[in-house]
């Protein structure tokens, strides 16, 4: 018996999601009874690669999903049937374009230079009625709704199964509170190893979409669903650690009570890789056309929106790409909703390492409010303006692509440039309102 049959056969369980997680973060999955689950952990469930977006065509073979046992998780609303997240392979071959393998890859790098990455993620989501067009409670309508006890707790019946299905997966739950945006909401679990957090974030956006239709709602993840409000972030925590086998493993690398801010030097080289590199990671951490409506958005409502508007970093201040809360971390606040669980943490990863590596400097640290007092020109470069730009910055950091592998670069590039292309010819609502009579 396999290990992932054993395990499944340990939880009762009757069937089996082998899931993955395409290159637009959109998960596929075959649900396999348990009797079959042996064959498929050795050989893989077969997918037909072109009907997902991972850049086949009809003429490729059958894509193979081998399933990782240790990611196993039952699915705490349906206790008889797991997920398990899996890596494809095609032709028998891993395939290149896999984005947990590409983070494996990149992980596998970090552990060679003595390095574990740890990380978490602040995955901020809306909860909408069935038709998406407005937030789920009428009664969500203060103009500064941030932690609204009231409004949280209209959605208890969510939230609140919501905690107690990441208690029961162990994941460490530790607080969830009412976001910026009406009708906005933010759970949090502690932070572990990357490939751990990715699965983790993968799974947890099914598991709220799912306890969301549960409740005749629908949860959106969208990064700006709706003009005038906050749109969603992905804040993402950064730390290395000593990797097993190392001199100093299992001690935070990142921590130093001498440098500034209690962080290390290898701390700044690493932030100087994220800055470095941040156009072209805003093309994986902010990977579709609706993100570029979050960055650099004008006030919301609310009077802020939490999102970058420039590639900076400062100590414990929100208005700028990376925030040093205190001595332990690093928090990328550039990422958002729609960001891939997976390429996130490879991408991120890879930029970091280009920075030790090269032994790069961040430059200095600004403290002012970059929303009231935005830098000056000649301070701190820009972010992309629109999917276009952050392509065109993708195309070109030839380190960052060195690392992550051309093929799944390309792959990546030739599909979101599709998308991008799709948006340019469309014809919008606006564009027919101010210009039919023109």
């Amino acid at each position: 018996m396999s290990d992932l049959a054993q395990r499944m056969q340990e939880l009762n369980l009757k069937f089996l999601l082998i899931s993955f997680t395409d290159l637009f973060g959109i998960q596929r999955a075959k649900l396999v009874p348990s009797s079959a689950v042996a064959d498929m952990a050795r050989d893989g469930a077969g997918f037909a690669g072109f009907a997902a977006w991972l850049d086949l065509s009809p003429a490729d073979g059958d894509v193979m999903a081998v399933p990782a046992a240790p990611s196993l998780m039952p699915l705490p609303w349906q206790p008889d049937v797991g997920w398990v997240a899996a890596e494809l392979q095609l032709d028998g071959q891993p395939m290149e374009q896999c984005p947990r393998r590409l983070l494996r890859r990149q992980l596998e790098r970090a552990v060679e230079r003595g390095y574990e990455l740890r990380s978490g993620v602040e995955a901020e989501f809306f909860l909408l009625d069935p038709s998406a067009e407005r937030i789920a409670d009428g009664a969500d309508s203060q103009e500064k709704p941030c932690y609204d006890q009231l409004a949280l707790m209209r959605q208890y019946p969510l939230i609140g199964p919501l905690l107690e299905a990441m208690e029961q997966l162990g994941w460490g739950p530790y607080q969830a509170d009412h976001e910026d945006a009406n009708g906005q909401f933010e759970v949090n679990w502690i932070f572990a190893n990357a490939l751990t957090t990715a699965d983790r974030h993968a799974f947890f956006k099914v598991m709220v979409k799912s306890l969301a239709e549960q409740r005749g709602l629908r949860a959106s993840f969208m990064p700006k669903p709706f003009a005038g409000l906050t749109g969603n972030g992905c804040h993402t925590h950064l730390s290395l650690w000593g990797a097993p086998g190392s001199p100093r493993a299992g001690q935070n690398l990142f921590h130093d009570s001498a440098g500034a801010l209690g962080l290390s030097a290898l701390a700044y080289h690493f932030l100087a890789g994220l800055l470095a590199h941040a156009p072209a990671l805003s093309c994986l951490t902010n990977p579709t056309v609706n993100s570029y409506r979050r960055l650099a958005a004008p006030p919301t409502s609310s009077g802020a929106t939490w999102s970058p508007g420039g590639i900076s970093y400062t100590a414990n201040n929100r208005t700028h790409m990376v925030r040093i809360p205190d001595g332990q971390r690093l928090e990328l606040r550039l990422p958002d909703g729609a960001a891939h669980p997976y390429l996130l943490q490879a991408a991120v990863l890879a930029a970091g390492l280009d920075g030790i590596d090269r032994q790069l400097d961040p430059g200095p640290r600004h403290d002012n409010d970059n929303y009231a007092s935005p830098l000056g020109q000649g301070q701190c470069q820009r972010l992309p303006r629109d999917l276009g730009e952050a392509l065109a910055a993708f195309a070109t950091d030839s380190v960052l692509r060195q690392a992550l592998g051309e093929d799944f670069c390309r792959a990546y590039e030739k599909l979101r440039r599709r998308q991008w292309d799709q948006h340019r010819a469309a014809v919008t609502p606006w564009e027919r309102e101010t210009g039919l009579d023109g």
